[in-house]
Parts: structure tokens; sequence; C-alpha cells
């Protein structure tokens, strides 16, 4: 699958972030914890260079936990302030609050010996889209005032929003790259869902994830579905899984385009299991 997107809105995105970075004290740079590699985006360190930055793995709840840990280890060993968090639910919101009131204490002390009493912390918040960065502004500000749905590029214009901690938050719109150099990376992207899906082949997007974990996670597949993989073939086991889940048109054929739909949706939401694409040991997992 060959996969270059790159919508006007993202060049104006990126021309938005250089001229609004001075105005923040501290990035939030938000990547899924699914895939670590795939998500971060290239061109992020040339817009923020030496600005303070907090890396935050999100929805680690779908992540596989010991595959966290081995990326905690691989951000701690680049000095790399790092928190794996799940927004929707509100879990490391304190955490995360305490690390940028640290990371900013000399600034904020500036404020203070200025005059300057009770200056809220900027925060501008980085990352591609359907990562949950609307998520975590919810979470951080208590209220559903940033929008939020399950297909990327809800969020199309910068908005300050206050929240607790003393932080003011800067939303941005989710950001891709010119052209994805590495096809695995386009893969993985399209997997978790930030690349929409009318552009993609879903049928050939769900036959490729379903040989993956073929590979990785075979147990996940024969549980949640209720099947035998053996020595079937990815195509055999999408089938099979139709099969299973009465996914069939007139004549008995398979709907490929249904259980391509199920597959998909059920590895976003982690119904298929706590499932990580990729290891720093080896930058992707994929072969």
């Amino acid at each position: 699958m060959n996969i270059n997107w790159y919508p006007g809105h993202m060049k104006k995105t990126k021309e938005s972030l250089e001229k609004n970075l001075s105005m923040v004290d501290i990035v939030y740079e938000l990547l899924d914890a699914r895939i670590p590699f795939s998500s971060q985006n290239p061109i992020i360190d040339d817009i923020i260079k030496n600005k303070p930055r907090i890396t935050i793995l999100n929805k680690s709840d779908l992540a596989n936990s010991r595959d966290n840990k081995l990326w905690k280890e691989h951000f701690e060993k680049q000095d790399i302030s790092t928190i794996f968090m799940n927004s929707l639910l509100g879990k490391g919101i304190d955490e995360l609050i305490k690390l940028s009131l640290e990371k900013t204490n000399d600034k904020r002390e500036r404020y203070i010996a200025k005059g300057v009493q009770n200056k809220p912390i900027r925060v501008m918040i980085l990352g591609i889209p359907n990562v949950g960065k609307s998520t975590l502004i919810n979470s951080l500000s208590g209220r559903k005032g940033a929008k939020i749905g399950n297909k990327p590029g809800i969020t199309k214009m910068n908005q300050w929003i206050k929240t607790k901690g003393g932080l003011e938050l800067l939303d941005t719109p989710g950001i891709l790259w010119p052209k994805f150099e590495d096809k695995k990376v386009g893969l993985n992207l399209a997997f978790i869902g930030s690349i929409k899906d009318e552009i993609l082949d879903i049928e050939t997007l769900a036959l490729n994830l379903i040989e993956i974990l073929m590979k990785t996670y075979p147990t996940n597949l024969e549980k949640r579905y209720n099947i035998g993989i053996g020595n079937k073939s990815p195509l055999e086991v999408m089938e099979e899984i139709g099969s299973k889940r009465g996914c069939k048109i007139r004549g008995g054929e398979i709907d490929y385009t249904k259980v391509s739909t199920i597959v998909l949706d059920e590895f976003r939401k982690g119904t298929i299991g706590n499932i990580t694409l990729e290891l720093p040991s080896v930058g992707d997992r994929i072969e």
C-alpha cells in the first residue's frame, strides 16, 4: 500500500506551530504507546528545537504492559522525560502536572522575582492525528471543551484552554509529515486510525494487520475469534473470522469489507488484546 497523505492544512499547521512556539514554556509530545516509533513525527524536533519537552505515551492501556516497560527504559537511557498515560480515564494526569512544574520551575521563579504572581505555565500539545490530544485536554481541564472523535483531523484550529495545575494549554491540529519514507510506518499509522480509512484500501490494510498479529500475537487472534491459525494463510484466517462473525453476502461468499472493518475496529479499541507493534531494540517489530 502506497500511503502519501499531506493535506493543505497540514502545511499551514506547521507554519502556525513555528509562530506560536515563542508563546509557550513547555511542549507535550503525544505518542501512541502501541507504536512509539511510528507515531513520533520527525519534523517536530526541528519545530520545537531546545524548548523543554515531555513525551507522553498515550493509550498505554491498549499496549502490552511488558513492552511499555521496555519503552520506558529506552527513553530513560536517552534522558527523555516520559510519562505513560490513559488520558481517556485521566490516569497519569497528576504525574504530568508535577513533572511540568518541575521542568518549568526556573522560569516560574524568574516570574516571581519580577513580581509576577500566578502566571500560568503555557503548554503546546503536539502529536499526530488521533493520538488523543483533545482527550488529554478534556482530562486536564475537567470539561468537554475540546472536540474529540474517532476520526483524525477533528481539531482544525489553535485554541488556548485553562486547566488545573496552573497550566494553559494550546491545542493544535494533528500534523503528519509530507511523505512516509518507510512503508511500515505508514501501515502502523493506518492501523491505529491516524490516516482516514476513506483514503485507504481497508481490506488490504486488515489483511496486513492479520498477517502481523499471526506472527506476534497469534493467541490473541485465536481467543478473540475462536479460530485456529495453524498453517493457514492470512487470507484464510480472514475468511474464517468472517465466517465466524457472519460476514457474508448473497451466495455465501465472505464480505471482506465487513470483516476488515471488524478487525480494524476491534484492534483499535483493544478488544483483541493489549498489543504493541514496535519494540525499541529493533525500532519496528514488523518484519
